[in-house]
């Protein structure tokens, strides 16, 4: 099932829950981070009465089942630190022809994607969606490379998430154990090859196996994914949700050109359209407000929480966001400077406060008003997460793109109020002023 943002996706994942564990069985409702499952599990604790059926439905995020699963085989896995993991890549790639973070997407998008185990497999595999060519000895530089990371990585007992979830699906498949009798996805699309081989081989393939909710449009990570390849027919079986029940069409309409005009590819490998996505709802049209410096933007944003709160909208009800945890940190600094409390999208922080998170972080939620700060250039696009053109310039464009999807997913957040504001020089993708 695919659809824009708003249009009842995560509302039917557990209606469809509910009524497969009424029906006897094991249930797992998963998704791509935690606190977007702690939301699920929070809104099925509401949606079910009967205690029994309940209890049939486990909500994990694909991560934590990934864990679990080999945490029964080996015992506590260490997650390896993402700082310490890109240190050890600059170190591997050092000298090579290509930059560690080149180095580093490939073994995630190559190698652990389709979980290879030689060099050989490496040289001869297809690289789809990477752009730049590899001779066959830099295959071979880059598969020496993560082989020296790999083992350092089990030197020191540590693992990356897909990583363990390879092994988790290698674990299910040698026991012989098929743990679930229904696996529904919700915000499939940025799951990983190796995450999606894991719910494969977590329940066995018959009717009612995996029902998937999915919207390439809002794809926030560098995650490509045939479903055919890996053993998960969708072709001919999918339905598209187009009537948005939360957002304003005022906010539709000024959210979806953010998108671009390059084509989003689903998960069936066709191109997926947001052809007729429409909202009933009428409200007033986003406002986008430029300031000269920081501390300015930040005394704006002020003010527009406080005439949010005057007109009887709750704290809690209101969301801050910006594409760094660091803008994040220092917004929340400066409106708790200004009197107005605010709190983390994990909870912490209060019920009666405005709720403040990274754009990545806002993915699954919503709130009546939405506040989305930094957005200029040096923010949005983040440069960190692009690659250069001259490096690999289709690498370049999916970045771009992931890039919009994320600036995307955090407007569309907002119900009823959206404001958008930049310091300095907006950012390329927001629309030109006339």
């Amino acid at each position: 099932m695919t659809g824009g943002p708003g249009t009842g996706k995560t509302v039917t994942v557990l209606h469809r829950a509910a009524f497969l564990a009424e029906r006897a069985g094991r249930v797992l409702v998963t998704t791509f981070n935690g606190n977007l499952a702690g939301a699920l599990r929070a809104q099925l604790d509401l949606l079910i009465r009967d205690a029994g059926v309940r209890r049939r439905i486990e909500v994990l995020n694909v991560d934590r089942l990934a864990y679990s699963i080999v945490k029964q085989a080996r015992g506590t896995p260490v997650i390896a630190d993402e700082r310490v993991l890109r240190t050890r890549w600059a170190q591997a790639a050092a000298g090579l022809s290509f930059t560690p973070a080149f180095a580093k997407n490939e073994w995630e998008q190559v190698i652990l994607a389709q979980d290879l185990h030689t060099e050989q497999a490496y040289l001869t595999c297809p690289r789809t969606g990477r752009g730049r060519p590899l001779t066959k000895a830099q295959r071979s530089q880059v598969w020496q490379a993560a082989q020296q990371v790999s083992a350092e990585l089990a030197a020191a007992g540590e693992s990356t998430h897909l990583q363990l979830a390879n092994e988790a699906a290698h674990l299910l498949r040698q026991w012989g154990l098929l743990p679930y009798r229904h696996i529904l996805v919700d915000e499939a699309q940025d799951l990983h090859p190796s995450q999606w081989r894991l719910l494969r081989a977590a329940v066995a393939p018959g009717p009612d196996d995996l029902f998937i909710a999915a919207d390439p449009h809002q794809r926030i990570y560098d995650n490509r994914v045939s479903l055919a390849s890996l053993g998960i027919s969708v072709q001919g079986r999918s339905r598209r949700l187009s009537l948005n029940y939360r957002t304003t069409q005022e906010i539709l309409a000024w959210a979806v050109p953010l998108l671009g005009a390059e084509p989003a590819t689903g998960l069936d490998g066709e191109v997926n359209s947001l052809l007729g996505y429409r909202s009933p709802m009428r409200g007033q049209r986003p406002q986008l407000r430029a300031a000269a410096t920081r501390a300015e933007e930040f005394d704006f944003l002020a003010e527009r929480i406080r005439s949010w709160l005057a007109s009887g909208i709750e704290a809690q009800a209101i969301g801050v966001t910006a594409r760094s945890a660091s803008l994040v940190r220092e917004a929340r600094e400066a409106l708790r400077a200004d009197g107005i409390a605010t709190g983390s999208l994990n909870g912490r922080g209060g019920a009666q406060a405005v709720q403040a998170g990274t754009m990545h972080a806002m993915k699954g939620l919503e709130f009546q008003a939405v506040a989305v700060i930094g957005v200029e250039q040096g923010q949005v696009p983040e440069p960190a997460a692009v690659t250069p053109h001259s490096e690999d310039a289709v690498a370049h464009a999916q970045d771009l793109q992931r890039e919009r999807c994320v600036l995307f997913v955090a407007c569309t957040r907002a119900r009823d109020h959206l404001y958008i504001s930049a310091t300095g020089e907006p950012s390329m993708f927001l629309p030109r002023r006339r």
